[in-house]
C-alpha cells in the first residue's frame, strides 16, 4: 500500500477532488445553462449579465461548502473513531481523558474550513437572490430594499434563516469537541435543507407536499453521498497509513447506498412533477434531466462495484486500493457535471408550469390541490397524494428490518416472525395514513382529518411497538469497540437521555397521549398544521410519536420505559380512554367550528355542513378509539399472563434446585408457631 502508484493516485485524489467537481461542475453548468435557455437575458427587468451567472455559481459553492460541512461531520459523528484508546467498558468515564483521533481531528478541521466558505456562500447567494427577484430596479436603492426583501418577503426571510442557520453549524465546528456538540452541528446542518426544499416550490401550486419532501429527501441525499467522498479523499493517505480505510470505506458505503435510493427515488418522483410526457422528455429541460438521471445511474453502478469486488479487498491487496482510488476520481468526474447539471436544472424553467392555476377554486387556493372526488368508503383506498417523507422512512425501516432478521436467521439466533410481520403492519398502515385517503380527505373534511389524527395516534403506532425496533437493532448489530458510535450507540444514548425518560414515563407518556388533542384542536394550532407544510409533517411526528410512547408504556418490549405493574396498566388504560372519549363527546356537542377559516371556506359541494361534518368527526374520536382499547386490553392481559407463569416457572426452578428449601422453612414455621400455641394453652389450663 505504500507504492509509488498507490501514493500517486492517492496524492491526485486528495489533491484534485475538489476542483475537479468545481470545473466539471461550472462547465456541466454553462452548457446546460445555455442549452436549457436560463442564461439568456430576461425581456423586461433583466438583473444583468453579473447575475444571471453569479447566482448559480454562488449556488453552486454553496452546494460544494454544504456537502464538505455535512459530510466532514457525518464522518465525525457517525463513522470516524473519537478517541485513539478506543472504547473501554469498563473505564467510560476515562474516555474522556484519552486524546482526539488525528482522523477525526482533520476531519472537524475539514468542517470548520468549508462551513465558512458555506456561510459566505449563503451571504452572496441571498444577496444574488435578491438581485434577482427585483431586477435592474434593485440598484436604485439597494440598501433599503435588501431590508424590505429580508424582513418581509418570504423567499428572504428563509435565506436569512438558512444564512443564521449556518452561522451557528459554523460556530459549533470551532466551539466544541464533545460528540453530542458535533452531532448536534450536524443536525442542524441537515436542517438547513428544509428551507432549501420549500424554496423549491411554490405553496399555492399543485404537488406541493410531494415536491418539497422529494426535492429535501433529494438534497439531502446528494450531500451526504458526495460529502462522504470528498472527506475520503481529503483524509487521503493518512487514512490508508492508519489501517482504517477498509472499515472506514465499508461504513461510509452502507450510508452511501442509502443515499443513493433515496437520490433516486426522490429524484423520479420529483421529475414526474414536471415532466408528464414523453414530449416533455424531448424539450432542453426533460434532456438535461435524462443526462442527470444517466450520470446518477453510473454513479450508483460504481458504488455497487465498490461493494462487490474491492471493498473486500481493501488492505490486503494493493490492486484494490490502487483500484478504489480510481474509482473515486472517476466518480468526482461524474459528480461535478451532475451538480452543474442539477444546478441549471434549477435556474430553468420546467414544460410542466409550477405557477398556481388561473381562477383557482377555494379548495385550490387553500390547499394547492383540486377539490377530490365525494368520499365514500372505496376511495379512502383508491385516493393517493404521496408523502416521499414517510414512504422513504417506512421503506428504510422495513428494508432495515428484514435484513437483521435474516442476518439473525442466519447467525442462528432466533427472532420471532410475528414481530416482523407487527412491524411490516405499522409500516403499511403509516403510508396508508399519511398518503391514502385519510391524508387526501383529511385536508377538506375535519371527520377526515380526525380519521387521520386517529389512526395516527391510535392505530399506526400499536403494531410498531410489537415490533420492538429498539430491541431488533440492539439484537442485529455489533457494538463499536473503535471509540467511534454507529446508529446503535445513538439510539442507545438517545434511549437513556433524561429529556427521552422523561417523555417516556407512564403518566407523562399518558398525559401526552390525552393532553396533545385537547391543546392541538382547541388552541388554535390545528389551523398550522393544515395551513403549512411544516406544520403537517409536525402533526404527523407529533402524533406518531405521542402514540409510541404510550403503547410503549402499555404492551411496548423495548428496554427504556419504566413499566408500572400491569393493574396499573389497565387503570391508566381506561382513564386515558375516558378521558378520550370525553374530548369526542365535546367536539360533537361544541357549535363553535374549529379551524373555520379552512374548513369553512373549504367550498366542497358534497357532505354535511362544515359543523355537522365536525360533530360527526367528534363521533368518530369517540368510536374509533374502542378496537384499539380492546386490543391493548386483550395484550396487557396476555402480557400479564405470561408474566405470570414466567414467575412461576422461576420459583419453581430456583425450589428444584434448593430442594423446596423454601417450602421446608415455612412448614417449619408454621410448626413451630403451632407447637408454641400448644405451650400456651398447656399453661393456661
Amino acid at each position: 500500500m505504500s507504492s509509488p502508484v498507490f501514493e500517486s493516485i492517492t496524492r491526485f485524489a486528495q489533491r484534485a477532488s475538489v476542483p475537479i467537481v468545481v470545473f466539471l461542475g461550472c462547465g456541466a453548468g454553462l452548457a446546460a445553462l445555455f442549452f436549457t435557455g436560463a442564461a439568456n437575458p430576461t425581456l423586461l427587468n433583466d438583473p444583468g449579465t453579473v447575475v444571471r451567472f453569479g447566482l448559480p455559481a454562488a449556488k453552486f459553492v454553496f452546494n460544494i461548502a454544504m456537502s464538505l460541512t455535512v459530510g466532514a461531520l457525518m464522518f465525525a459523528v457517525l463513522i470516524l473513531p473519537r478517541t485513539a484508546g478506543g472504547r473501554d467498558r469498563r473505564h467510560r468515564a476515562s474516555t474522556a481523558d484519552l486524546p482526539l483521533d488525528p482522523l477525526w481531528t482533520k476531519a472537524l478541521r475539514i468542517a470548520e474550513y468549508s462551513s465558512v466558505v458555506w456561510t459566505l456562500s449563503a451571504v452572496a447567494v441571498l444577496v444574488f437572490s435578491f438581485v434577482d427577484t427585483v431586477g435592474a430596479q434593485a440598484y436604485l436603492d439597494f440598501s433599503n430594499q435588501l431590508g424590505v426583501f429580508v424582513t418581509q418577503i418570504a423567499y428572504g426571510q428563509l435565506w436569512v434563516l438558512i444564512v443564521v442557520l449556518i452561522a451557528i453549524v459554523s460556530t459549533l465546528c470551532f466551539g466544541t469537541r464533545s460528540h453530542v456538540g458535533i452531532a448536534a452541528a450536524g443536525v442542524l446542518g441537515i436542517g438547513v435543507m428544509i428551507p432549501l426544499a420549500l424554496m423549491g416550490h411554490s405553496a399555492e401550486a399543485s404537488g406541493h407536499t410531494q415536491a418539497v419532501n422529494s426535492l429535501g429527501l433529494h438534497i439531502f441525499g446528494a450531500t451526504i453521498w458526495l460529502g462522504g467522498l470528498f472527506v475520503i479523499a481529503l483524509l487521503g493517505t493518512r487514512l490508508a497509513e492508519s489501517k482504517n480505510l477498509k472499515p472506514v470505506v465499508e461504513r461510509y458505503s452502507t450510508i452511501a447506498l442509502i443515499a443513493f435510493g433515496l437520490v433516486v427515488f426522490s429524484g423520479v418522483v420529483n421529475a414526474l412533477l414536471r415532466v408528464h410526457s414523453l414530449d416533455d422528455l424531448m424539450t432542453g429541460y426533460g434532456e438535461v434531466i435524462l443526462a442527470k438521471a444517466f450520470a446518477t445511474v453510473l454513479l450508483g453502478l460504481i458504488g455497487f462495484w465498490h461493494r462487490q469486488f474491492v471493498i473486500a479487498r481493501l488492505g490486503t491487496a494493493a490492486s484494490a486500493t490502487v483500484e478504489f482510488w480510481r474509482l473515486i476520481t472517476v466518480e468526482f468526474v461524474i459528480f461535478g457535471a451532475t451538480m452543474g447539471l442539477a444546478v441549471a436544472l434549477a435556474r430553468s424553467q420546467p414544460p410542466v408550469p409550477q405557477e398556481p392555476v388561473g381562477n383557482p377554486t377555494p379548495t385550490e387556493i387553500l390547499t394547492g390541490d383540486p377539490l377530490p372526488p365525494k368520499p365514500d368508503f372505496a376511495r379512502f383506498f383508491t385516493e393517493w397524494a404521496i408523502d416521499p417523507l414517510w414512504i422513504a422512512i417506512a421503506a428504510g425501516t422495513s428494508i432495515a428490518y428484514i435484513v437483521a432478521f435474516i442476518n439473525l436467521r442466519r447467525r442462528g439466533d432466533k427472532w420471532p416472525v410475528l414481530r416482523l410481520i407487527s412491524w411490516l403492519v405499522g409500516m403499511v398502515f403509516l403510508v396508508f395514513v399519511t398518503s391514502a385517503g385519510p391524508r387526501v380527505y383529511g385536508e377538506v373534511q375535519f371527520s377526515s382529518h380526525m380519521i387521520e389524527h386517529m389512526l395516527l395516534v391510535m392505530v399506526v403506532p400499536l403494531p410498531m411497538v410489537l415490533g420492538a425496533p429498539i430491541t431488533m437493532l440492539m439484537r442485529a448489530t455489533k457494538a463499536r469497540r473503535d471509540g467511534s458510535a454507529g446508529v446503535r450507540e445513538w439510539v442507545l444514548w438517545l434511549v437513556h437521555t433524561p429529556y427521552l425518560r422523561f417523555f417516556a414515563h407512564p403518566i407523562v407518556a399518558s398525559v401526552n397521549f390525552a393532553g396533545s388533542l385537547v391543546v392541538f384542536y382547541y388552541s388554535g394550532i390545528m389551523y398550522y398544521a393544515l395551513d403549512t407544510h411544516i406544520g403537517h409533517e409536525l402533526m404527523i411526528a407529533h402524533f406518531l410519536g405521542a402514540g409510541y410512547l404510550f403503547g410503549q408504556a402499555l404492551i411496548g418490549i423495548d428496554p427504556g420505559v419504566e413499566r408500572p405493574a400491569y393493574p396499573l396498566r389497565l387503570v391508566m388504560l381506561l382513564v386515558t380512554m375516558a378521558f378520550h372519549a370525553f374530548f369526542g363527546i365535546s367536539i360533537m356537542s361544541s357549535n363553535v367550528l374549529i379551524a373555520g377559516d379552512w374548513f369553512g371556506n373549504i367550498g366542497a359541494g358534497w357532505g354535511y355542513t362544515a359543523i355537522e361534518d365536525q360533530q360527526l368527526g367528534g363521533a368518530i374520536a369517540w368510536g374509533i378509539g374502542e378496537f384499539p382499547t380492546l386490543f391493548v386490553a386483550i395484550m396487557v392481559a396476555l402480557q400479564w399472563a405470561k408474566s405470570s407463569d414466567r414467575e412461576a416457572k422461576r420459583i419453581d426452578r430456583r425450589e428444584d434446585r434448593s430442594h423446596d428449601a423454601e417450602l421446608r422453612a415455612y412448614n417449619e414455621m408454621l410448626a413451630t408457631m403451632a407447637e408454641r400455641d400448644a405451650k400456651l394453652d398447656h399453661r393456661r389450663r
